[in-house]
This record gives C-alpha cells, sequence and structure tokens, in this order.
C-alpha cells in the first residue's frame, strides 16, 4: 500500500497504481453501467406503449424509490456479512423484475400491476457503485489518495451517465421500445456476478459481537443527513433533465437527439470530475461544497426558458460541469463523518438519495410536461437544488470531520490538497496518510 502514496502530491497515476485495484475496478466498470440506463429505459419503453409521460413518470418513480428506501440496507448488509452475499441475490431478483416489466409493459397491463413490479425491481439493483467506493476506503485506509479516489469514481459514475442513457436511447429508438431495458438486464447479470466474484479485495466484515456496543448506523450521523439532502437535489437535476430532454425533442420532431443532448449533459460532468481530482485544492471540502452547490442552482436557472436545440446543449454542458464538483466533495466528506464499519451503508444512502430525487423529478417533470409544456419540466432541477441549497447553507455546521482537531477548522484544505500541514494538527487520516508516505 506504502507504494501507491509515494509521491508528495495524490494523482490519478498513484491511485491506479494501489494493488489489487484494477481486479474490482474493471468489472465494477461494467456492473454499473445498467444503473443509468434504468430509469430511462422505464421511461422510453412505458411512454412507447401507453402515450402519457405522467404514466412512465409514476413507473419510473416506483422503481427510484424502492431504490432509495432499500439500498442503504443493503449496504448495512454488505458491511455486516460481505458484498457477496448481498450482491448475488439482488441480481437474480432484479434480472427477473426488470424481465417481467418488459413483459408486462409491452401486454398493456394497467399502471397497479407496472408499479407493481418495479417496486422489486429498483429495491434488487445492485449497488456497485457504493461496494466499489468501500472497497477504495479499505484498501487506502485514511491516506490522501482517499479525495483522488472520490474523484475518479465520480468520474467513473458521470461516464456512466454518458454511456448508459445515450446507448439505452439509441437501442429504444433504433431497435425496439424494450432492448435499453433487455440491455439493462444482460449487463447486470453478467457485470454483477463478475463483481461478485472478485473476493479478495473485499471490504472487512464488520459482525457485532455480543458484547459489541450497539452498532452506529450511518444515518445517525448528521453530516450524512445533510448530504442526503444535497444528494436528493443533484437526483433533480438527473431525473428533470431526462424526462424533460425526452420531452423536449420529441415535441419539436426530433427524438434521436435526445441522447446526444444528455450525453453533452453528462459529459460535463465527466469533465468536471476529471479536473477536480487532478486540482490540488487549497480550499477545505465543506466550503467547496457550499460554493459548488450554489452554482449548480445558478446553473439551473435558464433552463425552461431555452427554446433553441444548440443554447439547450450549451447550457445542460454548464449545468453537467457544475455536478461532479458537488458530488465529488459529498462522497469524500462520507469518509471523515462515518466510522468505517458504516461506510457501505452511508455510500448507500447518498446513492440511495440520488435515486430517490432522481424518480421524484421524473414524476413531478412528467406531470408539469403533460399538463402544460416539455419546457415546465426543467423547473424541477431549479427547485430541487435551490431547496437544497437552502438545507445546505443552513445546516452546514454539521459537516464537521469526527476528530476534534479538524473541527477547529472545518474549511481548511483536505489532504488532496497537498497544502502544508504542521505536525500534531491534522485529522486522524491525515496522519495515516502521512505514515504511509513515509513508509
Amino acid at each position: 500500500m506504502a507504494s501507491a502514496v509515494k509521491q508528495s502530491r495524490p494523482g490519478y497515476g498513484q491511485l491506479l497504481r494501489t494493488p489489487g485495484a484494477w481486479t474490482f475496478l474493471l468489472p465494477g466498470f461494467l456492473a454499473r453501467q445498467p444503473f443509468a440506463m434504468l430509469t430511462i429505459g422505464i421511461v422510453l419503453l412505458v411512454q412507447s406503449t401507453t402515450g402519457s409521460y405522467g404514466t412512465a413518470g409514476a413507473v419510473s418513480a416506483a422503481t427510484g424509490v424502492s431504490m432509495a428506501l432499500f439500498a442503504p440496507q443493503s449496504g448495512k448488509l454488505a458491511d455486516r456479512f460481505g458484498q457477496r452475499a448481498v450482491l448475488i441475490p439482488g441480481i437474480l431478483v432484479h434480472t427477473a423484475g426488470v424481465a417481467t416489466l418488459i413483459v408486462l409493459a409491452l401486454a398493456h397491463a394497467p399502471l397497479w400491476a407496472l408499479l407493481a413490479v418495479a417496486v422489486p425491481t429498483g429495491a434488487s439493483t445492485p449497488q456497485v457503485g457504493p461496494m466499489v467506493r468501500a472497497r477504495w476506503a479499505s484498501r487506502l485506509g485514511g491516506s490522501p489518495l482517499m479525495p483522488t479516489a472520490a474523484a475518479f469514481e465520480s468520474v467513473t459514475d458521470e461516464f456512466t451517465f454518458v454511456v448508459g442513457p445515450v446507448l439505452a436511447t439509441a437501442l429504444c429508438t433504433g431497435i425496439h421500445p424494450a432492448a435499453g431495458l433487455i440491455a439493462e438486464a444482460a449487463l447486470t447479470l453478467a457485470g454483477g456476478l463478475l463483481f461478485a466474484s472478485q473476493r479478495r479485495t473485499q471490504p472487512p466484515v464488520h459482525r457485532a459481537q455480543a458484547d459489541d456496543r450497539p452498532r452506529v448506523s450511518a444515518l445517525s450521523v448528521p453530516g450524512v443527513r445533510v448530504l442526503i439532502v444535497a444528494f436528493l437535489g443533484i437526483g433533480a437535476v438527473f431525473g428533470g433533465m431526462q424526462v424533460s430532454l425526452t420531452a423536449f425533442t420529441q415535441a419539436i420532431g426530433q427524438p434521436g437527439i435526445n441522447g446526444l443532448l444528455y450525453g453533452i449533459f453528462a459529459g460535463g460532468n465527466m469533465l468536471a470530475g476529471i479536473a477536480c481530482g487532478a486540482i490540488a485544492w487549497k480550499v477545505g471540502p465543506r466550503r467547496r461544497l457550499l460554493v459548488a452547490y450554489g452554482l449548480l442552482a445558478l446553473a439551473t436557472t435558464p433552463l425552461w426558458a431555452v427554446t433553441a436545440v444548440p443554447l439547450l446543449g450549451a447550457v445542460g454542458l454548464v449545468v453537467g460541469l457544475c455536478i461532479a464538483p458537488a458530488l465529488i466533495t459529498g462522497y469524500t466528506l462520507v469518509e471523515s463523518l462515518v466510522p468505517a464499519a458504516a461506510r457501505t451503508e452511508a455510500f448507500t444512502w447518498l446513492t440511495g438519495a440520488v435515486a430517490l430525487g432522481q424518480a421524484a423529478a421524473a414524476t413531478s417533470a412528467g406531470q408539469l410536461t403533460d399538463r402544460f409544456s416539455p419546457s415546465t419540466g426543467f423547473l424541477v432541477p431549479l427547485a430541487g437544488t435551490a431547496l437544497a441549497l437552502v438545507v445546505l447553507l443552513a445546516l452546514r455546521a454539521h459537516l464537521l470531520p469526527r476528530t476534534s482537531s479538524a473541527a477547529a477548522d472545518p474549511d481548511r484544505p483536505d489532504t488532496a490538497s497537498g497544502a502544508d500541514s504542521g505536525a500534531g494538527t491534522g485529522t486522524a487520516a491525515e496522519d495515516r496518510g502521512r505514515e504511509l508516505a513515509n513508509a
């Protein structure tokens, strides 16, 4: 592990030389692709069979809500029993649920039947992204590479949100409305089982003993609850953009450019993520989160008023550029807020919050689109981020690290910045990082 942090400044090259990293990165990349294909695949299939964006948004929302509610339980079980024990049953249930949903939608089943299947389908969605993050945290301890790992994972997530929706849209519009969900199920089965087979890099299992103190839930940490609200707002951007871009391109008679516009939006997100991981930050993570979130809320403001495709693409790019810094900083803060025994659970709470925000936004944007116009759906990302920003500003004191020494200056640069810090004044994570660097 020491070889992974020999240089004074953490970077992607150092990170990728971490022993054992590639054994879970490649399977994890394949297994997380379906995550970005599920909701857009449902929207496109159900809208095609029912003709209603509201109905499509409702089914998509049911999937997202159940995912958000059950994902933290999946993370808690993974912390306690191991990732493989949770992944394999979930993969099988999810694949069967998607297949059933496809059959029902093509058979023009009533809404209640679609919703009944959407719930277990979302609940069983494999939480591969949080599990990869937990593996990084386990491998790196508290080294200065942790923020770099968070940035790398955000880039991977955003690349997933570039490829997944574009692939699902291309399959649904070019081959068959159900083709996107068929591909999602196939990738979940193949990629998920391959990732689950990587046992050597799994985080240690934290089983509670009879004489142990009660297990601490990640949700009991105030900072995690604040981050959940922030990630709900980010999910509102994703959900609002997916439904509104689909409706907008349908309204102007160019449904084929939906994937392109969403790809530009997600591409901006990915580029910003790459930059965030490469920058030596001199501003602390809490302040970075507040600034990034304010810029995100501001960037979503003009979406509803844009009517030209090139301008919509440009505004979507700016919105995407503002998402990654907020996501990366939120995930980075988890390492200093949450004990290791609850870290996978914390990551799944945040991922679930994105899914819940995405589901609520898809429903709201679908209803607004059906009742008014495609442009009104773009008000949902603005409302979601603005409300979350108010909560972030009001409760920012809860984003203090667990160590009292760090609490003295919560806005100082984190370990990834390469800034100098005096001996005895850093957090436990920083001390561990210096030990590794000197090994």
